[in-house]
């Protein structure tokens, strides 16, 4: 499958939000990036459509078609019915002017192949009586069964589809014409590049509205008139059903739109559920007119559903007979390539996910992933990365911090701005002799500590650094630094135990004033001493208590 939705590297931002969006998981995340898995993806163009960085991006066709109308042949324009809700009040002959300006030689609806596919439906149903019939209009519908549901692929009608249809007549009309396709959906230019002969080029209308402003042109708004037109009924939900006006006694005709409803509905028809039925599947929300690529200022559906009931018709178009082999389509099954784990393999992941226990799998889909199972299983296959889990995430950080807060010897409080105690560490609790942390939690610092000087740094502003203060409570000096998260609203206090530091100070203070003391009583009994001895040998008695003094002196600044 050629790759026709890509990915800007640059703007991804890892928000899994194109994988919370796809409906068959086909996107891979490496290297911080997205990646389509081309042989999984069903071209449903919801990641683009949701994607809030723009970082997925259509293959633009637009410069083939002008090449095409370069070459000289003449270029038909095949335009999708839902363009009357994409263009509003333009009408098929204001697209064709509009058209002719920019060189293509005619322009056509869409919807004259689609009457011949619903005819050929019919067919299908009164003469080959087909027990369940899928209709394979939507190419993405065609990708999801080929892909998911092979064992289905005998219930899906196997005829062209109306833009294949349509090209195919103007190329029987014109055989010297190059057919280009205008509409609202990706998977067409999968679908054009894949059959080859049918359709030349496919461009989206947001490829066509870029190509006019180019040019400078502007549609008329003019609606024309025509009562035999009821297949422009095709792009809303339930629109082939309601083109049907003939419909086979014994069978059921049902409507189904959206991806996850085909899914379940194909689910019910393997296991043998459904039977004599008739079956319109579209994988857009509300059909082609909530394809990927209307354009994004056009997101209203009932104005645009109005808009097509509104311009369709009453009766048919009048088209010429088709032969049945000539709109016969090949759809065989494609495989895809990645293995599916077994239970022993998906268990290991799980464990490498910190799902142990059944209880471990929240199921979040914050991943993207329906299921810790499903992620499990992507893992493996190498589309998904254990990183991707908000919730592993958050319990590693919580672990990383958790661990170092508890093993720092240095006292930890966090307080909200109310002054309440929002996390106590270990060493703060020994410091407080707090049996738990449960005990304080939630509580008013002033059970634990004097709220003064925490509310003086919440008013302020101005932090505390490594001021000394003894808590008498607790018999316990600490070195407190207090700080502000203005940004979180906490209040971060950290103690230091100095107790023995300012014990040890006070004993070493203590022995120097008993070694003063000493120094005094011997200083008094030695001057009296040294002044018999001195007079003695002829000294002064004043020269001898400098000398003394001094040393005494020398002691106590010890």
């Amino acid at each position: 499958m050629a790759e026709w939705l890509k990915l800007k590297k640059s703007n991804c931002k890892n928000c899994y939000k194109c994988i919370r969006h796809c409906p068959v998981k086909s996107i891979k995340f490496s290297g911080n990036q997205a990646h389509i898995v081309g042989n999984e993806c069903i071209l449903c163009g919801q990641c683009f459509v949701v994607c809030p960085q723009n970082a997925k991006e259509i293959v633009d066709m637009t410069e083939k078609a002008k090449v095409l109308i370069q070459t000289g042949a003449p270029v038909i324009a095949s335009i999708a019915p839902s363009f009357v809700a994409n263009y509003e009040g333009v009408g098929i002959d204001s697209m064709r002017e509009a058209l002719r300006k920019l060189g293509f030689a005619d322009a056509e609806e869409t919807a004259l192949g689609a009457t011949t596919v619903k005819n050929e439906y019919h067919r299908m149903l009164s003469e080959e009586k087909r027990d369940v019939l899928i209709s394979s209009c939507c190419h993405s519908v065609n990708l999801l069964i080929q892909k998911y549901f092979p064992n289905e692929l005998k219930y899906l009608a196997d005829t062209l589809s109306p833009m294949q249809a349509h090209c195919m007549d103007i190329k029987k009309r014109y055989p010297d014409a190059k057919t280009v396709f205008i509409g609202p959906c990706v998977a067409k230019k999968d679908e054009a590049d894949y059959y080859e002969g049918y359709v030349d080029a496919v461009l989206t209308f947001e490829e066509l509205t870029e190509w006019l402003k180019e040019a400078g042109i502007e549609p008329e708004k003019k609606l024309d008139s025509t009562n035999e037109s009821r297949t422009r009924l095709f792009p809303t939900a339930g629109g082939v059903l309601n083109s049907m006006t003939e419909r086979v006694s014994g069978y059921t005709y049902l409507a189904i739109d959206g991806v996850e409803n085909c899914i379940a509905a194909l689910k019910e028809i393997e296991n043998g559920d459904i039977h004599n039925c008739f079956i319109e599947m579209s994988a857009c929300h509300g059909s082609c007119i909530g394809g990927p690529v209307m354009e994004k200022s056009h997101k209203q559906p009932l104005k645009e559903y109005r808009a097509i009931t509104r311009y369709a018709g009453d009766k048919d178009f009048d088209v010429a007979p088709a032969d049945t082999k000539e709109l016969y389509k090949h759809l065989e099954a494609i495989g895809k390539k990645l293995a599916m784990p077994d239970e022993s393999q998906i268990a290991e992941v799980m464990r490498k996910m910190g799902k142990i226990k059944p209880e471990d799998e929240l199921n979040c889909g914050s991943c993207g992933y329906n299921t810790c199972r499903e992620k499990a299983i992507a893992i493996f296959q190498g589309k998904a990365e254990i990183s991707m889990c908000i919730p592993y995430l958050k319990e590693k950080a919580e672990s990383f911090s958790d661990n170092i807060v508890n093993n720092t010897p240095n006292g930890i409080i966090v307080l909200n701005e109310d002054l309440e105690v929002q996390k106590i560490n270990k060493s703060a609790r020994n410091i407080m002799n707090i049996r738990s942390a449960n005990d304080v939690l939630g509580e008013p610092v002033i059970r634990i500590l004097d709220p003064v000087v925490f509310n003086s740094v919440l008013t302020t502003g101005r932090n505390v650094r490594d001021k000394r203060v003894y808590l008498a409570e607790y018999q316990k000096y600490v070195e407190q630094t207090i700080l502000y998260d203005k940004d979180y609203h906490m209040l971060i206090c950290i103690m230091r135990d100095i107790t023995s530091e300012e014990e040890a100070k006070s004993q070493k203070e203590s022995l120097s004033l008993q070694t003063v003391e000493i120094a005094d009583k011997v200083v008094d009994k030695q001057m009296r001493i040294v002044q018999e001895i001195a007079s003695l040998l002829g000294e002064t008695a004043a020269e001898t208590k400098i000398a003394l003094t001094k040393l005494k002196e020398s002691i106590s600044n010890e």
